[in-house]
């Protein structure tokens, strides 16, 4: 029998319902302003690849979300992916490359925010919040990012090195979807030499220890390396795994000294490490722009 708490929980949240008629005019409304404008923005998308990306989204969208629901694993990231290989392949050598980032990207996040809206209203029920309040609040937060998110790009890509491979910004991703962009185009004659043995090995390799982990007792699965994370490293470089390592190496001190207070402690570091890094970024970013240098540098290079 529900508590009368689940039962107030369900009358707020049903009785505020948005309509449906809302959700399906606003999603046309979307789609064919999508289908203008995006056009226009990147000559190489053709308005009917977004018509197509806005009717082949809800049915990944369905599908992600449930089991994002289940697994709390949001896959939108593999369906714009595979959305990616279809608009580069669709769109031909000359666009195929622009046409499949622009593409799959759409797909990506109309997907993906079919996830994050089932999240949040998810939120709303447990907190006995009205849905369209929640709505509301998201639109809000939408149009707010439709005017800082150009302008934190703008201030970034102003003050740093983004994308160069050398740079502290490498922008890994950026270099791994325009790869699968051009193989998506090109085929796998686009690879170099071996890749595509060497991927194969290696994805074999990573099954392999995935299983192990799964299969081998507890006490001896947890020293088998995850291939998660051992694929950060050569995406962003060297210098994360050190930071890892240093990380790891104090929560394992400060477990092995007091468990307990570690278990309650460790979120609040981490947090606060997050926090503090990512503050510090915009006033980096104005120092950047000001062409103001810190007055000590530390850089190891190899011996010559």
């Amino acid at each position: 029998m529900a508590s009368p708490e689940e039962i107030q929980r369900d009358e707020i949240f049903k009785s505020d319902n948005i309509p449906s008629w809302m959700a399906y005019t606003g999603y046309a409304v979307l789609s064919i302003i999508s289908s203008i404008s995006i056009p226009l923005m990147f000559r190489q998308i053709k308005w009917y690849y977004v018509i197509v990306a806005y009717l082949l989204a809800p049915v990944l969208g369905f599908s992600n979300s449930y089991g994002a629901g289940l697994t709390d694993i949001n896959m939108a990231y593999n369906y714009g992916k595979i959305a990616l290989f279809i608009f580069a392949a669709w769109a031909g050598k000359k666009n195929g490359v622009i046409a499949g980032l622009v593409g799959g990207t759409l797909v990506k996040q109309l997907v993906l925010m079919s996830a994050e809206l089932m999240h949040d209203l998810k939120t709303s029920y447990l907190t006995s919040t009205s849905p369209r309040s929640m709505l509301v609040a998201q639109a809000i937060g939408t149009g707010m990012g439709c005017i800082v998110s150009p302008l934190t790009f703008m201030l970034f890509y102003k003050a740093f090195d983004v994308g160069n491979p050398d740079s502290y910004w490498k922008a890994p991703y950026a270099l791994i979807y325009r790869s699968m962009a051009i193989l998506g185009v090109e085929g796998f004659l686009a690879l170099p030499k071996h890749c595509l043995s060497i991927s194969a090995g290696i994805f074999a390799f990573a099954m392999l220890l995935s299983i192990a982990r799964d299969i081998l007792p507890r006490r001896y699965g947890k020293y088998v390396p995850l291939p998660m994370a051992m694929a950060v490293p050569f995406l962003v470089g060297g210098s994360f795994a050190i930071d890892m390592c240093i990380g790891s190496f104090v929560v394992f001190v400060w477990e092995k000294m007091n468990k307990k207070e570690a278990a309650i402690q460790v979120p609040a570091v981490a947090s606060g490490l997050i926090c503090g890094d990512g503050i510090w970024v915009f006033p980096s970013s104005l120092l950047a722009l000001a062409k103001i240098n810190p007055p000590i540098c530390m850089k190891f290079t190899p011996a010559s």
